[in-house]
């Protein structure tokens, strides 16, 4: 059987896998060695297993739950509602102001837990019932909780670029700083995108009144409640970006000083530490799982000689380099609607990575490509994760459709992030040349 028609007999297999609703680890595991059973005999499948033991290698990977924990920690803590406060106050003359108080939080949120979930459950409970109390429109109000909620792929201390940097042997210094701009200007970009629809049309998000805004010196007092989060983004971020620490020793120092953050706010208990590490606990379980089924779909797949195949093609396609890259950006989009990014990340980049080395592009630019299309996969239907974690938390009356919809503007506005970035390399490079040195 040639290994074209293995492909496509192996990812059709996964797609309706997918389907039948098992989880992608087994499934994706589970159709790995069933292949290697079919070729080769029973032998392979235990010298397949074996392979994945690789994984004690990445001992990057010691920080992934002291940063789950540190973001379960920060979401217990309350200190959400302290910056949603600051925003609001301080952006209130603005149209829109608290859709936009909410890219705000989910920012800064982003760069303390370094993933989409927190942000999104915790804006979901306490910014969307304030922007219903205030007649927004769905299509912001929803929108903008599971945009913001997704720049936690992009800005630092981001699980999945540490996963990234463990594949393609790259600095978690330079990704984190190479993606903490990029994740500024989309930000940037969803509050803009905000401001003038609101002013446009100002019945979908309308101005909070003058005598409903809060005096300078309520203003001044709220922003006791950004100090915790400023210390803790520069003890963890700014730490690993200037090179103070490696990133395991920041997420150690992340995760302490959590617990320092919830003891201040005065509701540490043994309680909430247990709830986040057993949060913790699950989500490395699961992520684990999943990497280590996407290492033995690479073992396989390599073993039968389809990585050199998929590379000599791809880089004598006659469409140019460029070419090849917006091919690759399609993959990550299509292959977004189905598959975790886990997933994507251990199954495509050991194919890529070489690809785009061998085109002379820059694989930390590379690499926030990616987040981006991470942050699009999640907002895009069928498998949208942030989309049904907004569901879990919207109330019953906000059906899929309402949350589908909201969506759309903002995933185009990603679009034209990615479209930005790749036609603006230096958006990535500038941080990162401009701190670890290099062109």
């Amino acid at each position: 059987m040639s290994i074209e028609w293995i492909t496509i007999l192996f990812f059709g297999g996964m797609l309706v896998i997918l389907a039948t609703g098992l989880p992608i680890a087994f499934g994706l595991g589970g159709l790995s060695l069933a292949l290697a059973f079919f070729l080769w005999g029973p032998e392979s499948v235990s010298m397949a297993l074996l392979g994945t033991i690789s994984i004690v290698k990445y001992t990057l990977l010691v920080c992934v739950p002291l940063f789950l924990f540190m973001g379960m920690m920060m979401y217990y803590s309350d200190i959400a509602d302290d910056l949603y406060t600051a925003f609001e106050y301080w952006l209130a003359p603005i149209p829109g102001c608290l859709a936009a108080a909410t890219v705000g939080v989910c920012t800064v949120f982003a760069a303390i837990v370094g993933s989409e979930e927190p942000a999104i459950m915790t804006m979901g409970s306490v910014a969307l019932p304030l922007m219903r109390k205030r007649a927004y429109d769905k299509s912001i109000a929803l929108g903008c909780i599971m945009a913001g909620g997704a720049l936690g792929f992009l800005i630092p201390p981001s699980i999945i670029a540490i996963l990234y940097a463990c594949i393609a042997k790259q600095s978690v210094g330079m990704l984190f700083a190479g993606g903490l701009f990029p994740g500024l200007v989309l930000s940037s970009l969803f509050i803009t995108y905000i401001i003038i629809r609101s002013k446009i049309q100002p019945h979908l998000a309308p101005t909070i009144p003058k005598a409903d805004r809060p005096p300078w010196r309520e203003k001044v007092r709220c922003l006791r409640g950004v100090i915790i989060p400023a210390a803790i983004i520069l003890a963890v971020t700014g730490s690993i970006i200037s090179g103070l620490t490696t990133p395991v020793e920041a997420s150690a120092v992340g995760a302490v000083g959590s617990i320092v953050a919830v003891a201040i706010k005065r509701r540490l208990s043994l309680k909430i530490i247990q709830d986040s590490l057993l949060t913790s606990i699950r989500l490395t379980t699961l992520m684990m799982w999943i990497f280590m089924a996407a290492l033995t779909f690479g073992q396989i797949y390599n073993a039968l000689g389809a990585r050199e195949v998929i590379e000599t093609v791809m880089t004598a396609l006659p469409i140019g380099r460029w070419g090849v890259i917006i091919l690759i950006q399609l993959t990550f989009f299509i292959l977004g609607m189905f598959l975790d990014d886990t997933a994507i990340l251990f199954i495509t980049m050991p194919i890529y990575i070489p690809i785009i080395i061998e085109l002379g592009f820059d694989p930390i630019w590379f690499g926030v490509l990616y987040l981006v299309n991470m942050q699009m996969a999640y907002l895009t239907p069928p498998f949208g994760y942030c989309l049904f974690l907004m569901k879990g938390v919207a109330p019953k009356d906000i059906g899929m459709g309402d949350i589908y919809r909201s969506v759309i503007p903002f995933v185009a506005i990603q679009g034209l992030g990615l479209a930005i970035i790749m036609i603006f390399p230096q958006i990535v490079l500038w941080l990162p040349h401009l701190v670890f040195g290099g062109g």
